[in-house]
């Protein structure tokens, strides 16, 4: 007895780049004896056994219902355009990592019931790829290029190719296909040029392009004086502002303490009138108690040497005022400058 067969052919497993599109087949052929609607359904089997499968797509009584799975909503649909005619094929499209499972095609016009089941595993294509240089490159020196990829399933490998001169490695090289690294020992300008690398996996490739400039070692002693001297000169540049700065805050600070000296310190100078007149009164003061007995020892100072300008007369005193014999004494010693002191005769004048 015939009854609903499915005619897909068995390809357990599919590989697909993620942003790819996958049609997953599922396509059958009903009986005669088959009286019932037909429902088609695909589900995503999770990975755990306890989780509940999650239906993708539906079609049933003549509809199609796309609305279950969030995740894919969009990305689904039926690969023909009426699945009545035996062709229940699901396209996914834009495919993502975490579209990576086991999907189930389930077929069912009673009394006929057929499934099958399909591994769906969405790869990443190398992306990103870089190239670098380690080492020092010196002739004579060991130089590594290393090539690693940002993005990428695994299992990545990586091929070192180059780009100019031979085309081909040079005999001192040794490259490491799982880490993307080439090793070139005792380096010498016959190594120099550009050099490629190749990272693929099984849906995928990428490469970059590095570079390689092998010279003559450096002369490091000049470069070693020539930093000492620098460093040097710098230190004399330094030295020379700081001792400026310095200088130039002493001048700052000398000027200011003079000023204040100055202002605080020194009193306003006096006229030379009221300078001579305190002098008078001074040597008055001090030589008023003396008598004329005491004053034979002095010689008195011609009344001619006191500046005119210095000494005060009242209109219509012109007396003539004769020498005295009384030496005076020397006042210098007592800090006072001499003076003439005007004595009076016993008839009241003025000698």
């Amino acid at each position: 007895t015939r009854s609903l067969q499915i005619t897909s052919a068995d390809q357990s497993m599919f590989e697909k780049a993620q942003g790819e599109k996958v049609t997953l087949p599922c396509t059958f052929v009903l009986s005669e004896e088959d009286e019932g609607p037909l429902d088609i359904e695909w589900v995503l089997i999770p990975a755990d056994n306890q989780k509940k499968e999650q239906t993708i797509i539906m079609y049933s009584v003549d509809r199609i219902y796309n609305h279950y799975y969030t995740a894919m909503t969009g990305r689904v649909q039926f690969a023909s355009l009426d699945p009545r005619s035996g062709d229940g094929s699901l396209d996914i499209l834009n495919l993502k990592s975490a579209d990576t499972g086991t999907y189930q095609c389930k077929v069912k016009k009673a009394p006929g019931v057929q499934s099958q089941k399909i591994q769906l595993l969405v790869l990443v294509k190398p992306a990103r790829t870089k190239c670098s240089i380690e080492g020092s490159q010196e002739i004579g020196k060991d130089v590594v290029l290393k090539c690693k990829s940002q993005e990428g399933s695994p299992l990545l490998s990586y091929d070192w190719r180059r780009a100019s001169g031979t085309l081909e490695l040079p005999n001192t090289s040794m490259q490491n296909r799982d880490t993307g690294e080439l090793l070139l020992k005792n380096a010498s300008q016959d190594y120099s040029g550009t050099y490629n690398c190749i990272v693929s996996n099984r849906v995928g490739t990428d490469e970059c392009s590095i570079r390689l400039n092998v010279t003559p070692p450096i002369n490091t002693a000049g470069i070693i004086a020539g930093a000492i001297i620098g460093t040097l000169l710098g230190l004399s540049v330094l030295a020379f502002l700081v001792f400026c700065c310095c200088k130039k805050h002493r001048d700052k600070k000398y000027e200011k303490e003079v000023h204040h000296d100055i202002r605080e310190d020194v009193p306003p100078p006096k006229s030379r009138s009221s300078t001579a007149r305190s002098y008078i009164g001074s040597n008055r003061s001090s030589l008023g108690s003396m008598s004329p007995s005491n004053m034979e020892g002095y010689t008195k100072t011609p009344y001619s040497q006191v500046p005119s300008e210095d000494f005060e007369r009242t209109p219509g005193q012109n007396q003539t005022f004769a020498p005295s014999k009384v030496a005076a004494p020397n006042l210098s010693r007592m800090g006072a400058v001499p003076v003439m002191i005007p004595a009076q005769s016993k008839d009241g004048s003025i000698v």
